[in-house]
């Protein structure tokens, strides 16, 4: 066909039964015709498994199905086409199913942004990355420039950008949580949650990051002001930042240490919506623990923040658990302090009024804090309690009710601080009393 002048035509009838096995082997690995706006239009739940699909199969197509092509075309037409220093239509072959590929990563490069979708851009963007020079090999043979591999270089770049874009906005979102609801018992707020899971997913992604994020964040001021959005912002006043500076850390371990700040300052904001000072303290100390923990449980995460800064925070931690333990156990109870019975003649009312039963349902839900908590009171309660007894028993049972003052042996209270912290009421009233 060739040689009677009929080039074209033996291209346009290799390339159309060839682009129906292209198209047919698309089909099969999962990827759909849809466009641009379709797929921006679909909820992140589905995008994030249409995207595990696409990374699977970009890299069949890219490495196997579109080389394939290359080197079929290569072998019927050798010597045909190469001698005009021309592939194109071998490019006309496949271009619609490259163009069908690339749409789909296109469209999520250009979505908005959502800090929920930083991982699955990461995976997209390594993994088109890491097929770049597999489209080169298929698509630049004997062509300076090609459109197919402008546009995956393009979109590595806007997947990078978009990236880099995420993560600030997220920064924005964790200073600017507005919630005005103090979560029930002091327990570890969702927000710690969340954030602290995101920056060990951080972590996880250190290497492309660090490649990615090359600015540091704006530096704060830590007034109150400064850390408000300006009029019309509804998001709680930020305390001032205990921001660490570390010497010759890279821009995403400044990133990753300034969101925690952010948080840690976000809790202290929403630590002043209780009303009870102890419970103020209960809910630093479960948070900040959480962070804590949560970092000491990541090396990745740990290297990146410092144990410097590591330090500060377990010092905050420490200096909240020991606040509420002297707001509650210590400053109010006359017999911890060694005193005699109240004047009012009822023991109850010389006890803090945030001590047990209110603190039953108070949520300590890491349980090696839980048992420090338990310890540490017991320690100090149980004493004072034996020796309050042994002080006054003689006098208060020869007197007349008893049972007003004295309720409750030493192991009641001891089962009764047992099951402190556990998010329920304890058996302490479910008791049979001892002295009735």
């Amino acid at each position: 066909m060739v040689a009677s002048g009929y080039a074209r035509e033996c291209f346009q009838v290799h390339g159309s039964v060839r682009k129906a096995a292209v198209d047919r082997s698309l089909c099969q690995l999962g990827v759909e015709r849809i466009s641009i706006g379709d797929v921006q239009r679909l909820d992140w739940e589905v995008l994030e498994g249409k995207i595990r699909r696409w990374i699977r199969a970009a890299r069949v197509c890219i490495r196997v199905v579109f080389p394939s092509e290359r080197r079929l075309w290569d072998q019927i037409f050798e010597g045909i086409v190469a001698a005009g220093g021309d592939d194109s239509p071998f490019v006309e072959t496949v271009k619609g199913a490259a163009i069908r590929l690339l749409n789909f990563a296109e469209a999520i490069s250009i979505s908005r942004r959502t800090p929920e979708k930083l991982f699955k851009i990461l995976d997209l963007h390594d993994a088109l990355s890491e097929l770049l020079p597999d489209v080169a090999y298929v698509f630049l043979r004997l062509r300076a420039s090609d459109p197919i591999h402008t546009q995956a270089t393009e979109i590595v770049h806007r997947l990078a950008e978009a990236a880099r874009g995420i993560l600030s906005e997220f920064e924005s979102a964790v200073r600017q949580d507005p919630s005005r609801i103090p979560v029930p018992g002091g327990t570890v707020h969702p927000l710690t949650r969340y954030v602290m899971n995101y920056t060990s997913l951080i972590s996880d992604y250190k290497a492309t990051l660090t490649e990615l994020i090359v600015a540091m964040p704006s530096s704060p001021t830590g007034s109150r002001s400064s850390e408000t959005s300006g009029e019309g912002d509804t998001s709680l006043p930020m305390m001032e930042m205990d921001v660490p500076e570390v010497e010759g850390q890279s821009p995403l371990s400044a990133h990753v240490t300034w969101i925690i700040v952010l948080l840690q300052s976000n809790l202290e904001s929403k630590a002043t919506l209780y009303r009870d000072g102890a419970l103020s303290h209960f809910f630093l100390m479960n948070n900040v623990h959480y962070i804590v923990h949560k970092v000491r449980g990541y090396p990745e995460l740990r290297e990146m923040i410092g144990d410097d800064y590591l330090k500060r925070l377990t010092v905050k931690y420490q200096q909240s658990a020991t606040s509420y333990r002297r707001s509650t156990w210590n400053a109010r109870s006359p017999m911890a302090k060694g005193g005699g019975l109240p004047s009012s003649g009822s023991f109850s009312s010389g006890i803090s009024r945030s001590a047990p039963p209110a603190q039953a349902l108070w949520t300590a839900p890491d349980p090696q804090l839980r048992e420090e908590l338990k310890i540490s009171i017991s320690e100090l309660l149980i004493p004072a309690y034996r020796a309050f007894l042994g002080r006054f028993r003689h006098h208060i049972e020869s007197g007349r009710h008893p049972e007003m003052y004295i309720k409750y042996s030493v192991e009641d209270l001891e089962v009764a601080l047992s099951e402190l912290f556990e998010g329920s009421s304890p058996s302490l009233h479910n008791r049979r009393r001892s002295h009735a």
